[in-house]
């Protein structure tokens, strides 16, 4: 049996654009976004909505639609970021890289020998794959969060570590390093995030940032090409072209 091939990788070799949908923790609901055929879905582990105990049937969910699985993990360390991939996920996502030590650990974690030193452990994504150690490295999706004003000092180095398929600038944990807490749209954390995915893409590297239904034409602009956006931000989209549809019916 071939292993399962990861679609968001593919997309961003294609230079295609990416949407992860997150913010949600229950795989009937992933299994039911199939006819809107999504990218990938996030799984958020930093903050608490998995865990070990659900992340096995949320990835598999998301292998019945096609649709990549990504899990964030609270922290960067070693067993997290391969326990994630040991549990079904194509993906992790690692906040607070803020070292070019910080990103080789990651790569470590993630990537089995030549490339890294994963723990050596048949993932469910492996079950009756042929030669599966030598073939998941091309499969593993591998991002990390630029969010804080250390790993944007730390950039330049941080961008040479190979096999990190994308670098995200997180504008909620930089507002509140720049002093506008809660204002992820401020000014100045827009122009820092602006500078750093240019910063980013200048090097050939990938981009990412959270981006929205209103926002989406702006994050594309800055050469970003990975986006983060809440599932409820589709579902009021949604309501909300119904609701002006059903006042036109009743007015």
């Amino acid at each position: 049996m071939e292993i399962r091939k990861n679609r968001i990788k593919q997309r961003l070799r294609d230079g295609k654009h990416v949407i992860a949908i997150e913010n949600l923790n229950d795989a009937d609901t992933v299994e039911q976004f199939a006819p809107n055929d999504p990218h990938c879905f996030w799984f958020e582990g930093e903050h608490f909505i998995v865990n070990p105990q659900n992340i096995g049937d949320l990835t598999r969910a998301s292998d019945l639609i096609n649709a990549t699985s990504i899990v964030r993990v609270p922290r960067p360390e070693y067993q997290l970021i391969y326990h994630a991939f040991d549990l079904g996920a194509q993906g992790v996502a690692v906040p607070h890289v803020k070292t070019k030590a910080d990103a080789e650990l990651v790569v470590k974690a993630a990537k089995f020998a030549p490339i890294g030193q994963r723990g050596m452990f048949t993932s469910r994504q492996g079950i009756g794959v042929d030669n599966y150690f030598r073939k998941a490295n091309d499969e593993t999706f591998v991002l990390v969060f630029i969010e804080d004003l250390e790993a944007i000092e730390n950039l330049d180095e941080i961008l040479e570590v190979d096999n990190i398929d994308v670098f995200f600038v997180g504008p909620g944990d930089l507002s509140q390093e720049l002093g506008h807490i809660g204002e992820q749209n401020h000014p100045e954390v827009d122009k820092l995030v602006q500078e750093t995915i240019h910063r980013i893409t200048k090097k050939g590297r990938v981009a990412g940032t959270v981006a929205n239904i209103g926002s989406y034409e702006w994050a594309m602009q800055t050469g970003a090409r990975f986006f983060l956006s809440g599932a409820l931000d589709w579902i009021n989209y949604g309501f909300n072209e119904f609701n002006e549809f059903l006042a036109k019916v009743e007015n």
